[in-house]
């Protein structure tokens, strides 16, 4: 018999399920447990956390779990039911819709199920064969996948290099040539905060070129939702082009601390995408829990300038003690701290030097290997939230010191194996 599409994937597991039977439950899969926040479980124990997006720290802030429990209580887990086309809308959406649009400053918004499925869907939803996207060359999956949407349906894209305005630029012109010919319109798709990197999308920049080209920018801006700006806005209010932003794209689960997400954008734009989305004219609404939760975080977001003003504290005093002591953490200009261990190293340094992390000093960090960075560099992600404390930033950068000691002197070069894996 000849191969089948299970023969083909036993004999390539991809990049990292081939080291799946080292990392399961441990790098990846990994079970966190307890209350969200800088202290969680991990098997059994209790580790200083700096892998959660939980920003503001509004996962377990009591007015919040107190709405969530309420909506629980008075509607369950399963209301409305259906699409919202069809037989699933209510008041509490459509609120929610206009708190969000008033907030970000947009005519009107449309509430989507996940962030993931959301942003796809809308890039499907508003290009055609005849248009062109034109995209940072370090856009997040999900902007990728909905390209490869618009590919799928004959469309065209050009890829400009990561923040590079003179990329942008022959991009645009290309696109320009190619619209000119079918008619067709010009797509720019940038993030607001690049959350691999911790970087700033160019968006004061981009905005500019709208003086020379005809086009329309979606930003995705789930990692400056409720963090970037003075009112926590996004990061076009950071840069003052928000008006400038044609579709502003937000999940919430980074600085909400929930599931669902939302589109900002004129109102004729959104009621398209609410009559031609397949993803929501086809799928359950998003829980009315999700949507009254999510009307007190939003309160609770606009009400606490505090939550913002913390997080940045931790986040600067976490960036400045590691460059101080002298780790290379990129480009990054926000909150998020990536941090690059340059050299090249084996699946198992990488292993051992968590494995250290974890088991002798308590702390939880992700770790970023190949393929998602090149081979050369080893990352550690940290995320610094409102609730951890000047205590947990020192404690850290001083492990950090003794990890990185350890890797570059050869010390975890021996055969990983952690037992916990196998449960």
């Amino acid at each position: 018999m000849g191969n089948t599409i299970f023969t083909k994937i036993k004999k390539d597991l991809g990049p990292l399920g081939s080291i799946a039977h080292l990392t399961h439950h441990f790098l990846t899969y990994p079970k966190l447990v307890g209350d969200v926040g800088p202290y969680m479980k991990y098997q059994n124990r209790t580790l200083l956390n700096w892998s959660i997006n939980n920003y503001l720290g509004l996962s377990n802030h009591p007015e919040v779990r107190q709405a969530d429990a309420d909506a629980a209580r008075d509607y369950g887990l399963g209301y409305p039911m259906g699409s919202r086309m069809m037989s699933a809308n209510t008041d509490y959406h459509e609120l929610f819709e206009k708190q969000l649009a008033d907030f970000v400053g947009s005519e009107d918004s449309f509430l989507m199920n996940f962030g993931y499925q959301g942003v796809m869907s809308a890039i499907e939803t508003l290009v055609d064969h005849k248009d062109v996207i034109v995209f940072d060359s370090e856009c997040h999956a999900c902007l990728i996948d909905g390209i490869r949407l618009h590919k799928a349906k004959g469309g065209i894209y050009y890829k400009y290099l990561h923040n590079n305005m003179e990329s942008l630029e022959k991009n645009l012109i290309r696109a320009s040539k190619y619209v000119n010919q079918t008619g067709g319109g010009i797509l720019v798709i940038t993030e607001g905060v690049f959350g691999m990197t911790g970087e700033l999308g160019k968006l004061n920049e981009i905005v500019n070129f709208k003086n020379k080209f005809e086009f329309k920018l979606l930003v995705d801006d789930a990692h400056g939702f409720g963090v970037m700006g003075k009112n926590g806005k996004g990061t076009g209010e950071y840069f003052d082009c928000q008006n400038q932003i044609d579709l502003y794209f937000a999940t919430f689960t980074k600085a909400m601390s929930s599931m669902g997400a939302f589109i900002g954008a004129d109102s004729e734009v959104i009621n398209y995408l609410k009559y031609n989305s397949r993803s929501q004219i086809f799928a359950k609404a998003l829980p009315i829990g999700y949507v009254i939760g999510g009307i007190k975080r939003l309160e609770l977001i606009k009400e606490n300038p505090q939550f913002r003003t913390k997080l940045w504290h931790i986040a600067s005093m976490l960036q400045k003690g590691l460059k101080e002591k002298g780790f290379n953490m990129g480009n990054t200009n926000t909150h998020v701290c990536p941090v690059l261990l340059n050299q090249e190293f084996t699946h198992n340094e990488a292993l051992n030097l968590i494995n250290d992390l974890r088991e002798n000093m308590n702390i939880f960090c992700s770790v970023v290997i190949y393929p998602v960075v090149p081979k050369d560099i080893l990352m550690l992600r940290l995320i610094p939230t409102s609730m951890h404390s000047e205590e947990d930033v020192n404690y850290t950068v001083d492990c950090f010191e003794i990890v990185r000691n350890r890797l570059f002197n050869g010390e975890y070069r021996f055969p990983f194996k952690h037992e916990k894996n196998l449960n």
